[in-house]
């Protein structure tokens, strides 16, 4: 069975609550077979709301990619997300961030998600529930690793 690894993040109303509802929530989906402890971080990409909670959960799932994506958009809009602006704030927000090995470049999802590279609030917790994206945390600028902070564990 494919093995995902979504990212979670939220900074609308309980953050934490949210998060930790999304992963229960992914059990819905498939076997969660890890999910990483709790880290605050910055907003990125728009600044001046307020911090948000992250983690990632691999998740082992018969579904395909699509229907994963559209399985994560109902379990956000069934939280309360609504639209608002890119990078604004959420109240939950579900990223595939792999998909096993598989590359997808459709209009509507990529896979790997096409800025994960760059962004500790998913890699940090990434990398500690799955080794291979050490390296990648790693070469991120020190700063930017050491703004995401663990919160609480798993």
């Amino acid at each position: 069975m494919p093995r995902a690894a979504i990212g979670i993040g939220s900074n609308v109303g309980d953050a934490v609550a949210n998060v930790r509802g999304a992963v229960a929530r992914l059990a819905e989906l498939g076997t969660v077979v890890a999910r990483s402890a709790l880290y605050r971080s910055e907003p990125w990409g728009v600044i001046g709301q307020e911090p948000f909670i992250n983690a990632a959960a691999s998740l082992e799932t018969a579904l395909e990619p699509h229907p994963l994506l559209a399985a994560l958009k109902r379990i956000e809009a069934e939280a309360g997300r609504v639209t608002t602006f890119r990078w604004g704030p959420r109240v939950l927000d579900l990223d595939i961030l792999t998909y096993g090995e598989l590359r997808l470049d459709d209009p509507d999802l990529v896979i790997p998600h096409p800025r994960l590279h760059e962004r500790a609030f998913a890699l940090v917790p990434l990398a500690e529930i799955d080794a291979r994206f050490e390296r990648l945390r790693d070469a991120l600028p020190p700063g930017e690793r050491a703004s995401v902070v663990e919160r609480a564990p798993r």
